[in-house]
C-alpha cells in the first residue's frame, strides 16, 4: 500500500518483515504507559496529520482510530522515534480506558513477580 508519510521519515523507519513498527502510547503528563499498538507508514502518517492515534490491526488487517467505537480517544501531543528508529513513542491525552479490556492501561493486570 502506498502512503503519504513524509519520505524522509519513511526512509528512517526500521520495520518488521510485515512492514510494521511497534507504537507505544504514553500519557503525556503522567508518563503512564497505556498500550502498545502497531503502525505501518500510513498509520503513522494519519497519526501525525490528524492528531489522533491510528493503528494497524494485525488480526483484522485494517486501520483503526483509537476511540472511534469506544469513545476512548487518544489525542496526540507528540510523536518520537527511538534511537534505532524501530519503535514509535506517541505521547497522548487519553480519554477513558486505553485497554480493550476496559482498564486504563494494558499493563496493570498482570504484574510479574521479581525473583530477587
Amino acid at each position: 500500500m502506498t502512503s503519504n508519510l513524509d519520505p524522509a521519515i519513511a526512509a528512517r523507519l526500521k520495520r518488521s518483515p510485515d512492514g510494521l513498527v511497534p507504537a507505544i502510547a504514553q500519557q503525556y503528563d503522567t508518563g503512564e504507559v497505556l498500550m502498545l499498538g502497531w503502525m505501518d507508514d500510513e498509520a503513522l502518517h494519519r497519526t501525525l496529520t490528524t492528531g489522533r492515534c491510528t493503528y494497524w490491526s494485525r488480526s483484522r488487517r485494517e486501520y483503526w482510530v483509537k476511540g472511534d467505537t469506544s469513545g476512548h480517544v487518544q489525542l496526540v501531543k507528540s510523536v518520537a522515534l527511538d534511537c534505532d528508529a524501530d519503535t514509535v513513542l506517541v505521547k497522548v491525552d487519553q480519554t477513558g480506558a486505553a485497554c480493550h479490556t476496559g482498564a486504563r492501561t494494558c499493563f496493570d493486570a498482570d504484574v510479574l513477580p521479581l525473583g530477587r
